[in-house]
């Protein structure tokens, strides 16, 4: 594979990706729509960047200008936008990091996080869902590494059981 042209080194994209869970092992997974720039019409977890928005209005937690849980309320936000759902406390799995095709470094952090409340509605990001269990998140076409992550958490959460 070759790596597109970097546009600016220092910068890069920030996004997060949640694998929202139900009690009984079950993983909420969807669809991207064919317009989405990284793997359009692939299964992934639900998720989307970090903007200056999730942080800009609210206030600095010091004096400098700095502030804490900007990744955390992006994530929040990301998922009611793309889901309609409420997650409880996520927790971080993994990071990843990649360049996009149009020379953007993108650097995601996945996470995983109980299912609180809300029904599944879905944004223009998405074009369908689906609550599977980790074999059967073998039957979609998932996001390189998407299944690995997924058994990850699956073997994390039933640990705890």
């Amino acid at each position: 594979m070759q790596i597109p042209e970097i546009k600016d080194k220092e910068l890069h994209r920030v996004v997060t990706t949640t694998a929202i869970y139900t009690p009984d092992f079950k993983y909420l997974i969807t669809k991207r729509s064919l317009d989405k720039k990284v793997q359009p019409g692939k299964w992934c977890f639900p998720g989307g960047g970090l903007t200056v928005d999730d942080y800009i209005n609210t206030k600095p937690a010091t004096s400098a200008g700095q502030w804490y849980g900007a990744l955390s309320s992006s994530l929040v936000r990301e998922i009611k936008e793309e889901v309609n759902l409420e997650v409880g406390k996520p927790e971080l799995l993994t990071d990843l990091t990649f360049i996009r095709l149009d020379g953007i470094p993108v650097i995601c952090f996945t996470y995983f996080a109980p299912y609180v409340k809300g029904e599944v509605v879905l944004d223009n990001d998405c074009t369908d869902f689906a609550w599977v269990s980790l074999e059967e998140a073998k039957n979609y076409d998932l996001i390189e590494g998407i299944w690995g992550e997924l058994s990850q958490i699956d073997e994390i959460l039933k640990s705890r059981k």
